[in-house]
């Protein structure tokens, strides 16, 4: 019985913890868009190139994500 309580307060550790990464991740993601916004305003030739090097970057991070299951 102690073991199932210590693994629920473990469990709402992890939920609280998980809610505050994507409470700044959301925040962040404007940023990103933000920054979007100015570059491809004022340089987009370059703007694209650096997106799709970001975007390379992270399909390899998922790759990597889905191994872990």
């Amino acid at each position: 019985m102690k073991k199932k309580i210590l693994l629920k307060k473990k469990r709402i550790k992890f939920m609280r913890i998980i809610k505050q990464i994507e409470t700044i991740r959301a925040k962040n993601n404007k940023h990103w868009m933000d920054l979007y916004r100015l570059a491809f305003e004022y340089a987009p030739d370059e703007a694209s190139k650096i997106v799709k090097q970001i975007r390379q970057k992270d399909s390899k991070v998922t790759m990597l994500a889905k191994k872990l299951k």
